[in-house]
């Protein structure tokens, strides 16, 4: 048990249980602002009512680390709303497959109206838009599934308060109860958009409730972290046990892996020089702080946490050995990786086919082609049994070399005879490399070849498919046509933004408008946001033509979104 008394970082009116007394954490939307212009004054702050991990949390060394990467910006989502399309939907149209293969054609259909009934107002609030889902007649009579609510809320994106005001109204609805995966989805949605208070507030249900796991933890840890809150972050921390979690080496690895991830290597250790003598810390512990230091480049301090588990009796792992070559590969420095690889081996820690991979792509993507497949072959030589993601990536290596014929036989022979089955990466990076060298019927075949194995096509492997479609100055109609009758009627597969961008994008660049008005269409009427640089390509060429009731529509779109013409 951990002693010493709490730092007291919010009101004492700001604390409630369950039952509604005043008890426990606080509220935490006091803006982020405060805690960087804390961080710039010189001064050391007085220090009052410490906890056992106040002294580092608001010691002068804190603030200084706390100075750096203080700029944060994150996405809003926006949707388009009330877009009427011009044209009627492709026979094959793509918005027929708007649901996920596992969601019914009754769950699509609701999922469909309640986004309606939301985004009739995009400047709602969250009050409004359960006013608007508990007014709505329809939606008062929907069997609510755990696939529809999750969905759901995944698919609002950033749209925090559309989020919130369903996730709400659900939770009024009697005999429905959350997901964990809801529960959280929420506690990480409200962090990741300064939600704060709303997201403490969401904590301590789930808390009444028995909802909270190791998991929810570690995203309110992650997302205090990424807001720059770091004494919010350390005293959620001391103050564990209120919500009915241990400060245990568990949690004390959570709190050192999120203060490393946002590398604040420095202020991890000293919070570890402040825990160490009450929680124990174990290997994993250590593999942070190596990770730590070679993110932030310092590789010496990584060599010494490996001296200092050692001294407390913990072997270095393959993982730990791996992760400093991976972070000299990553500045290309190969020797002192091939240094650290010699110094495993001689402490009788065997390289495994991830160490391999990354020091054969990294080779690969410096352009050094000669010296990963030098280290493909010490693969063969060491008696390290590759896997999938190694030959995926020698197959990308070899294709895009050049050497089509070796990339072949790694995909046709070596593989089988290795017993390593194909997966879906490695049938989209055949097709991929085949599409690269315009070998369509090839490409075709290891599709047919796909659809028939155990591994399912997925939007990626029909996207260098659909890209030789288009020549220079025209489209293969006839192909295009056929692999979007493929893709959305045999795999009940549908585009999204990337995907909609990229075929509006090559349709308007050979001149082929009306494909890209259809498309453009179907992504609106889906609620998928266009990126500004779409419309903006696609106002111009309807105008080149003359089209100017279309044109209208994309600049009142346009408008909507708050993009420039």
């Amino acid at each position: 048990m951990l002693s010493g008394r709490r730092l007291e970082l919010w009101p004492e009116n700001n604390r409630r249980s369950c039952d509604g007394e005043q008890v426990g954490y606080g509220d935490l939307a006091e803006a982020a602002t405060t805690e960087i212009a804390l961080a710039a004054t010189e001064t050391t702050p007085t220090v009052v009512e410490m906890g056992f991990l106040g002294v580092f949390s608001i010691s002068h060394q804190f603030i200084n680390a706390a100075r750096k990467n203080t700029d944060n910006c994150w996405p809003v989502g926006l949707f388009s709303g009330g877009f009427q399309a011009c044209y009627t939907t492709l026979p094959h149209s793509l918005a027929s497959f708007e649901r996920k293969p596992k969601q019914t054609d009754e769950e699509s259909r609701d999922a469909h109206h309640i986004r309606r009934v939301i985004l009739k107002d995009q400047n709602a609030t969250v009050d409004a838009v359960v006013q608007s889902l508990l007014s709505d007649q329809f939606c008062s009579q929907i069997q609510l599934t755990a696939k529809l609510v999750d969905d759901l809320l995944q698919n609002f994106g950033d749209d925090w308060k559309s989020a919130l005001g369903f996730f709400e109204w659900v939770s009024s609805r009697n005999g429905y109860e959350h997901t964990q995966f809801a529960q959280n989805r929420m506690v990480d949605l409200l962090g990741k958009m300064r939600q704060m208070g709303r997201m403490w507030d969401l904590v301590q249900k789930m808390h009444c409730g028995g909802f909270l796991t190791t998991e929810t933890i570690s995203k309110v840890m992650r997302r205090l972290a990424g807001a720059k809150r770091w004494k919010d972050l350390i005293q959620f921390f001391d103050e564990l046990e209120s919500i009915g979690f241990a400060r245990d080496t568990e949690t004390m690895n959570l709190l050192l892996d999120t203060l490393c991830k946002e590398k604040k290597v420095d202020v991890a250790r000293e919070a570890f020089s402040v825990l160490k003598p009450h929680i124990a810390p174990d290997a994993y512990t250590f593999n942070i702080f190596v990770h730590g230091w070679c993110n932030a480049w310092r590789m010496d301090e990584a060599m010494w946490t490996i001296e200092e588990m050692k001294g407390l009796g913990f072997s270095p792992s393959v993982i730990t050995y791996s992760t400093i070559v991976q972070a000299y590969c990553s500045r290309l420095k190969f020797g002192k990786a091939y240094e650290i690889l010699d110094r495993m081996m001689a402490e009788g820690c065997r390289p495994n086919i991830i160490t391999y991979t990354t020091l054969m792509n990294t080779h690969a993507k410096s352009g050094q082609v000669g010296e990963a497949l030098s280290v493909a072959d010490k693969v063969k030589s060491s008696g390290c049994r590759p896997d999938a993601l190694f030959y995926n990536s020698l197959i990308y290596i070899l294709g895009k070399a050049d050497l089509l014929s070796e990339a072949l036989h790694i995909f046709e022979v070596e593989m089988k005879s290795k017993g390593v089955d194909h997966n879906t990466p490695t049938y989209n990076t055949m097709i991929s490399i085949l599409c690269r060298h315009k070998q369509w019927k090839n490409a075709l075949s290891v599709l047919e070849e796909m659809e028939t194995s155990s591994c399912k096509p997925d939007l990626q492997t029909y996207m260098p498919l659909l890209k030789l479609c288009f020549g220079e100055r025209e489209l293969d109609g006839d192909r295009f046509d056929y692999l979007l009758n493929n893709l959305v009627y045999k795999h009940q597969l549908s585009f999204n933004r990337d995907a909609y961008t990229a075929q509006i994008h090559r349709l308007c660049r050979v001149g082929d408008i009306r494909w890209a008005m259809r498309l453009f269409d179907e992504m609106i009427d889906r609620e998928i946001q266009p990126r500004r640089r779409t419309c903006q390509i696609l106002l111009q060429e309807v105008e080149q033509r003359n089209m100017y009731e279309y044109a209208e529509k994309i600049r009142s779109l346009m408008k909507q979104l708050g993009i420039p013409y």
